[in-house]
């Protein structure tokens, strides 16, 4: 039997980690690793035509499957491309492992063509990155890279000089037994009973959830349930905790809707579970506040806490629930259930009126109707910009459907690399990409690997030629929009010159049936939806407090607009509040 080189057993470990898919762009340095995986049935190789796409696909496919995801860039120019989906990736906790192939070892350090330094680089977004300069380190550094991947949930980057790639491997290298999935944190008794004591003494409880509320929606409602407590949530959180909710009472933030600003700022303790909400302009600064996470780091740096629990959640409320008392007095809850219904009732009204003939197409529309024909377990990808806003608003989780985006890097072009993560998951699976104009125009390279791989993601592309995000940008700060025209082709005749179903839709009544046929498709697809360029979500106040950014410090800022199917939720919950 051949002896082993470094590259084939880097990718045996990477197999033995449980990665079946390696993103990627072939080239020099990177060659023998790409020769290993093409000799490896266990895991094959994903040509992206960018590296960038690469990151943000094995990111995607890591939040769905939970699991390590993995990609890879050559040396110099190749690995650099990686660094905004690996931003992305780390801030989401998604667990990635990328592989920063690097010049020749002898020539480190000495100005040689396309030298970067990746272990220098790539340690802004990732819990570890090094260099492997010996073959005899690879194993232990790369099971290393997984732990931390994995255990801290983000991002690990190897550098490896494409030489000792080539090199043999060590002889009797050691076989550890890797780690690849979490364990549950309960908290300290200490934390637990104070919390109890927090809880028993508070006459209005408000529950604020983000994404760390994963897989604990019965605990959640259980525990909103017992203490009679309203439940807001952070975008990130929407898919976790919205559904099947009668104690919703919406968002809060830059996007949010409903009553979870009031409610959170008109309770006398407020807990954060599993969140690490960033505007803190959104957050009381006169109530109690307890933060419930599994990360210690972020306990605290968004609010002042009067008690941190190091704890996942699931975990933490299965313990607080049998130790809390039950509380009675439900005026606070039904009081928050009412204003919610108000509010999503003012603002429905909003895109109603003659939406099915106004021309150009309602974006709102759009999503309303994307909402109703998607399948129950569909995967939504979501460009960050008014995508976020549609999805925010339109698109109704139920358990099942999953969704995604650049909820925490914010980065432009994420959706369709996104979508091509989520779709190698699972070919059988409806995946949608809520893809703007100018974010599917900046990694538009990238819609050829669906035609290479024959991936049946559906690109729904709302078209508003603008940069509609960054004129609201422009609008809140009081300045004229400037640099935010886009002069777009037919985006339908563009994915039809490349073999894929194509179909453009300017008038409402075309709008179903196109989504309809489009998602029926066997193989990927392409809406190109002509939409209405002057259909921004105003915030109902404007503050020359509120800058670029939406760096906010007013005391409510959030967006008007339609709010789709969740107003029949609140109705629902309504008719469930008891009558004097």
């Amino acid at each position: 039997m051949a002896k082993q080189n470094v590259a084939e057993q880097f990718v045996d470990i990477l197999v033995r980690a449980g990665v079946r898919r390696l993103y990627g762009v072939v080239g020099d340095s990177l060659n023998p690793v790409v020769d290993a995986v093409r000799r490896n049935a266990a895991i094959d190789w994903i040509h992206v035509r960018h590296e960038e796409t690469a990151a943000f696909a094995a990111g995607a496919e890591a939040q769905i499957t939970g699991k390590l995801a993995a990609c890879a860039g050559s040396c110099g120019p190749g690995n650099l491309h990686l660094i905004n989906g690996l931003y992305d990736a780390h801030r989401s906790m998604a667990p990635v492992l990328a592989l920063a192939s690097h010049i020749p070892s002898s020539e480190i350090g000495l100005g040689y063509f396309q030298e970067t330094h990746p272990d220098r680089l790539f340690q802004e977004c990732s819990h570890y990155s090094e260099l492997i300069s010996s073959p005899k380190q690879m194993p232990r550094l790369l099971q290393s890279a997984i732990q931390h991947a994995v255990g801290q949930s983000g991002v690990s980057v190897v550098a490896l000089p494409g030489d000792i790639a080539a090199e043999p491997a060590p002889e009797k290298a050691a076989q550890s037994a890797l780690v690849t999935s979490r364990p549950t944190v309960r908290p300290g008794d200490a934390e637990l009973d104070a919390l109890v004591d927090m809880i028993d003494a508070a006459d209005r409880v408000t529950l604020f959830c983000g994404s760390g509320t994963a897989g604990a929606h019965p605990e959640v409602m259980e525990f909103a349930g017992k203490i009679k407590s309203p439940v807001g949530h952070a975008l990130r959180g929407k898919e976790f905790i919205q559904y099947d909710n009668p104690y919703d009472v919406g968002m809060s933030g830059l996007l949010g809707y409903g009553a979870a600003y009031e409610a959170t700022h008109e309770c006398d303790l407020l807990i954060l579970l599993g969140t690490d909400f960033p505007y803190n302009a959104f957050l009381p600064d006169d109530v109690r506040i307890a933060q419930i996470d599994v990360r210690p780091e972020v306990l605290g740096r968004r609010s002042r806490l009067d008690l941190a629990v190091w704890g996942d959640v699931r975990e933490t409320l299965r313990c607080l629930i049998p130790r809390v008392k039950e509380k009675t007095n439900r005026r606070f809850l039904d009081r928050m259930l009412k204003k919610h219904a108000d509010a999503l009732e003012g603002v429905v009204k909003a895109y109603t009126r003659k939406v099915d003939k106004h021309i150009p197409i309602h974006p709102e529309y759009v999503a309303a109707v994307l909402d109703e024909v998607a399948d129950d377990d569909a995967v939504f990808t979501v460009d960050t910009g008014m995508c976020n806003v549609w999805a925010a608003r339109y698109i109704s989780p139920n358990g099942r459907r999953r969704i995604i985006g650049s909820f925490s890097h914010g980065s432009m072009a994420n959706a369709l690399p996104m979508a091509i993560g989520a779709q190698f998951t699972d070919r059988r699976r409806q995946v949608v990409s809520m893809s703007g104009d100018g974010g599917f125009s900046m990694l538009m390279g990238d819609f050829l690997t669906l035609v290479q791989y024959d991936l049946p993601v559906k690109v729904v592309l709302f078209n508003n030629s603008s940069l509609g995000m960054v004129e609201l940008e422009m609008l809140v700060s009081g300045l004229p929009s400037y640099g935010t025209a886009n002069t777009n082709p037919d985006f339908a005749a563009v994915a039809r010159a490349c073999g894929v179903y194509g179909i453009r839709v300017e008038k409402p009544k075309q709008l179903a049936g196109a989504l309809k046929d489009a998602l029926k498709h066997k193989g990927p697809a392409l809406v190109d939806i002509v939409t209405d360029p002057n259909a921004l979500s105003i915030p109902p106040k404007i503050s020359a407090e509120m800058v670029t950014g939406f760096a906010l410090s007013a005391s409510k800022m959030v967006l008007d607009g339609g709010v789709g199917r969740m107003v029949q939720m609140a109705r629902s919950n309504l008719r469930n509040v008891p009558r004097p």
